[in-house]
């Protein structure tokens, strides 16, 4: 099967890109496409009565969450540095965190939780999940403050399912006969009819509402720091599978860092803390069709995380003790690394954008331009918003996030 790729795609990207077409009736790769585990970040797999744990991905429901508040930029203009430090300080970032403020959701009294079996059977998923909700995780996960072409002020989140994503992902990617730890494995799919397939199809489900539960709280509790209400919302996942009709035919479409861009549909596609990010709406056309009304979920990235922060080494080293004894210890350093991040926060800081954590592997430099990647994808979406960010904030550089994808 030929995939149909947006843009270009190098070699890597599209060799998986094609292993993912084997079961599928179409495969494409949008313009923000790269490589990723089994299923490329960007691609779009469509399947007849099958799904592929793996193509969904290990950060099931993974999504971009806007909402417009009703206050201006004047409104917060002489405190954004303050702001950004209560947002740093208020939210939780980085792995295996718990949320200091424990959220109360009806996510939890899903049935999903007591249907499942491996659900049912891993009581403490639930308890990690309850503990979880409302962190952001690290790696390219935000939580940013931006203005509109109007100074209008907008809150925007990026994260997903956490711990309860990533179990439920593994668990039934080994159930269709994938290895988790093998980047590039083609993946396996589940019939949709049978048992393993209903159970991941209800627990990616009750992971997409958990997801939304998180990206709601988050979004809630950072324009409460900024004072103000909100008044409108755009909220979508980009890694998820969707039961659709397109061309009077009934398919399973999954997205894998790509978003659903149905006719007049609006969706927030974030960029990198040195660009804008945009609020689009999609576009019936006969391109749109042969996307299956789909598009970015952001910019995509040209350099890989090693090679812009570097590898992380350790070594051994004796240090004298006040009792003369000698004791060993560990150093962590970095080698190599591409990006001088401390050049990056100051030319983001020049820019007027407070930035709070980060690393080298998310500077700006890594990603490509949004401009360049959302013309590749012409007349299937347009912008309705302009956003530039005032507030970023991310875990810290140093973090490892096995929850991202």
């Amino acid at each position: 099967m030929t995939v149909t790729v947006f843009g270009e795609a190098d070699a890597a990207t599209l060799a998986q890109a094609e292993r993912c077409a084997l079961e599928a009736e179409a495969m494409l790769l949008m313009a923000d496409n790269h490589k990723g585990y089994g299923m490329p970040v960007g691609g779009v797999a469509v399947y007849k009565d099958k799904v592929p744990p793996a193509g969904v991905g290990f950060d099931i429901a993974c999504g971009n969450k806007a909402v417009l508040t009703n206050l201006n930029l004047g409104d917060i203009e002489g405190r954004l540095s303050r702001l950004a430090d209560e947002i740093f300080a208020s939210l939780s970032f980085g792995i295996g965190r718990k949320n200091a403020t424990p959220v109360v959701h009806r996510v939890f009294d899903d049935p999903a939780w007591d249907e499942v079996g491996f659900l049912k059977s891993h009581p403490d998923l639930k308890k990690k999940a309850l503990d979880q909700l409302g962190t952001i995780g690290s790696g390219n996960h935000y939580v940013d403050v931006f203005a509109d072409e109007a100074d209008r002020i907008w809150v925007g989140a990026h994260f997903g399912s956490r711990g309860l994503g990533h179990a439920i992902a593994t668990h039934f990617m080994k159930r269709a006969g994938d290895n988790p730890n093998i980047v590039d494995e083609t993946p396996n799919t589940l019939e949709v009819g049978s048992r393993h397939g209903r159970d991941y199809i209800k627990a990616m489900r009750l992971a997409g509402d958990y997801a939304y539960a998180g990206r709601d709280w988050v979004c809630e509790t950072v324009v409460g720091i900024l004072g103000g209400k909100i008044i409108e919302e755009v909220h979508n996942h980009h890694n998820f599978a969707w039961q659709e009709t397109h061309g009077g035919e009934s398919y399973w479409v999954v997205r894998k860092g790509a978003t659903p861009a149905f006719p007049g549909q609006r969706s927030f596609i974030g960029s990198s803390m040195g660009d804008v990010s945009v609020i689009v709406e999609g576009v019936d056309s006969d391109l749109s069709r042969a996307a299956f009304y789909s598009t970015i979920h952001g910019a995509g990235r040209i350099m890989s995380r090693t090679k812009a922060a570097g590898k992380r080494r350790k070594r051994i080293v004796e240090q004298k003790q006040a009792n003369g004894k000698m004791k060993k210890i560990t150093q962590w350093y970095t080698e190599g690394g591409a990006v001088d991040f401390d050049a990056v926060r100051l030319r983001i800081a020049q820019a007027g954008t407070h930035l709070r954590g980060a690393g080298a592997d998310e500077a700006p430099e890594v990603y490509k331009k949004l401009s360049d990647v959302l013309a590749h994808h012409g007349s299937t979406v347009k912008i309705i918003h302009t956003l530039r960010p005032l507030i970023v904030c991310m875990a810290g550089g140093d973090e490892f996030d096995p929850y991202k994808d």
